[in-house]
């Protein structure tokens, strides 16, 4: 097995190209869309639920 001549990751000395600043970006918050895909499937399921009640309680009165 050859020796690693290069390092894996650069010195923290030296800055990526592109990097603006020093500081790394990290996302501690999830997306907006999260929220609302959750808030939809949680209003769709109690939908389907409460409709499929109707079903059984017409289904009972026949």
């Amino acid at each position: 097995m050859p020796d690693q001549t290069t390092p894996a990751t650069p010195p923290p000395s030296e800055q990526l190209p592109g990097a603006a600043s020093g500081r790394m970006y990290v996302e501690n918050k999830p997306p907006r869309g999260l929220y609302v895909r959750v808030f939809l499937y949680v209003v769709a399921t109690h939908v389907l639920l409460a409709f499929m009640s109707l079903l059984v309680v017409v289904a009972k009165t026949r």
